[in-house]
């Protein structure tokens, strides 16, 4: 099964076993995280619906991309200016692209009861 996720601006075509570099996310090497942003899923030519799909990964390092450079010249004006960049990435292990999302456990609200009414209408 396939699974086409967003993060950091970009999309991603991932499958259990994938390894992937996407812009920094937070946390530590070994962690393990979930991709929610999916766009699409499918298995064999079948499309699934990409609201039940979740991918979970784990986190194999932070690390830095490639160096760009960039250059500025202006012609006869004895102008030129040359700096580097590095942009911080994050190397993810997709673990597997699952059919069901489990759902979180719900939190009751708690039921307010008449003593806890009573001292706001009391504070008038």
């Amino acid at each position: 099964m396939f699974a086409v996720v967003r993060t950091g601006g970009k999309q991603y075509r991932v499958a259990a076993g994938d390894k992937i570099a996407v812009e920094k996310l937070a946390g530590d090497a070994g962690d393990k995280i979930t991709l929610g942003d999916v766009l699409l899923a499918g298995s064999e030519g079948e499309v699934a619906d990409a609201a039940k799909v979740t991918v979970s990964a784990e986190i194999i390092a932070q690390a830095k991309s490639e160096k760009v450079t960039v250059f500025k010249k202006r012609r006869r004006h004895n102008y030129r200016r040359k700096a580097g960049h590095r942009q911080q990435m994050t190397l993810l292990r997709i673990l597997s692209v699952g059919d069901e999302k489990k759902a979180a456990p719900k939190k009751k609200a708690a039921a307010k009861t008449e003593a806890d009414a009573a001292p706001a209408a009391d504070a008038e």
